[in-house]
């Protein structure tokens, strides 16, 4: 019997149906106690350069989430994600709700910002995460079919603010005190505060027995 293990959040039998049906990261098994790291880039905030250094100091392998708008204006930032060796996942052109929009408005999100991503680095983007998380049936069924893994997540927090700050600390223990066995982990690289503590949250985080895992890796 495991014990002394965090609670683990707490999805409803529709969620987890639905969610499952499609094939989506959500959540990954309680049975090794392994992270996935996930970041949502929808602009800079020169905070990423540290994420990565820290990543690349670390030895941790990452997915970044980014828009048509970030793919346009932080190139250099892209090429490092890239050749690091992180994974570069689709967050839309224009970061809409995808669930508010038509099939063909779907296509058009994912497959601009793919086809530009094609075109520099030959390779597609095989990861999604829909905006603020907003999802349908019917939009995850799109997606599906576009061949994308919608990717959620298992822990966040209201880190996505430019200008409000809290300190190292708080991010440190927001997120040490809930990550979990499975956990997929949401963090904003806007955040100074998770730029500061991400060294810390990794160190600790091994310290307790986690492995990091690329997504490439997840156990459902």
């Amino acid at each position: 019997m495991r014990r002394n293990l965090p609670d683990r959040p707490v999805f409803t039998d529709a969620q987890k149906a639905t969610m499952d049906k499609y094939g989506c990261i959500y959540m990954g098994t309680d049975e090794q106690k392994y992270l996935y790291l996930t970041f949502d880039e929808g602009y800079e905030n020169g905070q990423t350069g540290k994420i990565l250094d820290t990543l690349r100091e670390k030895n941790v392998k990452a997915t970044f989430f980014i828009t048509g708008d970030y793919f346009k204006s932080e190139g250099e930032l892209i090429d490092r994600m890239v050749n690091e060796g992180h994974e570069v996942g689709n967050h839309t052109m224009s970061h809409p709700s995808v669930a508010a929009l038509d099939e063909k408005k779907i296509e058009e999100e994912l497959l601009g910002l793919d086809l530009a991503y094609y075109v520099k680095y030959k390779k597609h983007m095989k990861y999604f995460r829909p905006p603020e998380g907003v999802y349908s049936e019917k939009c995850l069924d799109v997606i599906n079919n576009l061949g994308y893994k919608s990717v959620f997540w298992s822990f966040a927090y209201d880190d996505w603010y430019r200008d409000k700050t809290r300190g190292a600390d708080y991010a440190y223990n927001k997120t040490i005190e809930n990550i979990h066995p499975g956990c997929v982990i949401l963090l904003h690289a806007v955040s100074r505060d998770n730029a500061e503590a991400l060294g810390r949250i990794i160190d600790s985080a091994r310290e307790a027995g986690y492995t990091f895992l690329p997504l490439d890796e997840y156990i459902p």
